[in-house]
């Protein structure tokens, strides 16, 4: 592989082999970043994320008071500001990320002050009006700017609520929740469709009491928090770029160490076995909640099957999908995805540039409003890969590559440091030339 800032060339490989550790979870990372730095004492993390996302939580934090220190051995110590944030003296920058902008709302509204936080040219795209029918429910003042950030939150007290999310959506479900973790009485959230549970497992771990149902989580309040020590595991979202490459090629065989495996994002597993792919998980075991295990992943030697994602499936997998997706083309029966209209309003429409990227390489596939339709049997050809500002979008489509006949371009290559700066340096350790 090649390199400029900007753009990597990728190459056709033989194969995935080999074994890898990954940088700790984003969704977990931001969520102990906020906590600790909100919490009493002083939290330490090791292997906390290492994408620019959450480094956006951690700057947020200190300018809102927290302590955040880089330690020599790579933990990440937080010092916290004890429940009372103080009213920062210019904007907050949240940068790319939709997770620290949603749920820092959270904690916001229940402050005293004047907060205005600010996003990218992407973040400030994309749809903030889901959080404020809950806060101004509760009593905050929000103003934004049509529906979109740069948003203002006038702060104080609030009053606790019944919320039925219209859309599934964990980082509303975790303002509302951080909101209500500092309001009188009992804040209750309900879900039709159960979303990842990061949010009350990080907030047991900072010592919070939670009311959990199979389709509600209440919080009482106020409470305080308190400081925790945790090693963040793995991020399986980012895995699912190694785990798709892998189950690609016949006979690859790849380890991924110390990843997390919480129920409600580990589905990519079950949707790897039903296209076919060998998968085994050993080692597991129990950290602050978090389940946590070492995956090991075969490609079948007669290839990928056929899978359809819809339903609760495709909100669970959000984050999963553009990588399988992208590697839809080479099953052999193909890959349905629907119900999944969300993708349109991520980083990028990833519906439209997964669609416009696949044909670009050759494939056939359709594009329906809340999904696509990718047929197997299909043979690909290098191309010019626009990933859109995308992080997600330059990396899946880094796999395809893999299996293309002749060399693939990814413009915008430097996006995958939103999430994952390691990605092609630990791509390059594991693929077979």
């Amino acid at each position: 592989m090649q390199t400029t800032n900007q753009e990597r060339v990728i190459r056709p490989v033989r194969g995935v082999m080999g074994s890898l550790r990954l940088p700790g979870d984003k969704s977990i990372s931001h969520r102990y970043g906020m906590l600790g730095g909100f919490a009493e004492g002083t939290s330490r993390f090791s292997n906390f994320s290492t994408g620019e996302d959450c480094a956006s939580t951690l700057s947020c934090m200190e300018a809102l008071g927290a302590k955040v220190t880089r330690l020599d051995d790579g933990r990440v110590e937080v010092t916290g500001v004890g429940g009372r944030v103080q009213e920062p003296a210019q904007a907050l920058d949240c940068g790319n990320s939709g997770s620290t902008m949603r749920m820092m709302s959270g904690l916001l509204a229940a402050q005293e002050g004047r907060f205005t936080l600010v996003g990218d040219a992407s973040l400030s795209r994309r749809p903030m009006e889901r959080i404020r029918k809950p806060l101004e429910a509760m009593g905050a003042r929000l103003t934004l700017t049509e529906g979109h950030a740069p948003l203002t939150i006038e702060g104080g007290e609030l009053k606790a609520i019944d919320y039925t999310m219209p859309v599934p959506s964990a980082q509303v479900k975790t303002c509302v929740l951080l909101a209500g973790l500092q309001t009188a009485g009992t804040t209750t959230v309900r879900e039709a469709v159960r979303t990842r549970d990061h949010s009350e497992l990080a907030l047991r771990a900072f010592g919070a009491r939670l009311a959990r149902t199979t389709d509600s989580v209440s919080v009482g309040g106020p409470q305080k928090l308190h400081a925790i020590e945790a090693a963040v595991p793995g991020d399986i979202s980012s895995a699912a770029f190694f785990l798709c490459a892998a189950a690609l090629f016949p006979g690859s065989g790849l380890v991924v160490e110390d990843l997390g495996l919480n129920p409600t994002r580990a589905t990519l597993l079950d949707v790897l076995t039903a296209l076919g792919a060998g998968i085994g998980v050993l080692n597991l075991e129990e950290k602050h909640a978090e389940l946590v295990g070492t995956v090991q992943v075969t490609g079948p030697r007669e290839g990928l099957g056929t899978v359809a994602v819809t339903g609760a499936l495709a909100a669970q997998l959000i984050d999963e999908l553009p990588a399988l997706a992208a590697i839809g083309p080479y099953t052999n029966g193909g890959i349905r995805i629907r119900d999944a209209k969300e993708l349109r309003v991520k980083e990028s429409d990833r519906i439209a540039l997964v669609v416009k990227n696949l044909r670009a390489m050759g494939a056939e596939v359709m594009e329906f409003e809340d999904g696509l339709d990718v047929p197997g049997g299909q043979r690909l050809h290098g191309a010019t890969i626009d990933a859109g500002g995308d992080h997600r979008i330059a990396m899946a489509f880094s796999v395809a590559a893999l299996r293309a006949e002749g060399e693939t371009l990814i413009r915008g290559a430097e996006s995958a440091a939103i999430s994952f700066p390691e990605f092609f340096e630990l791509l390059d350790r594991v693929v077979v030339r």
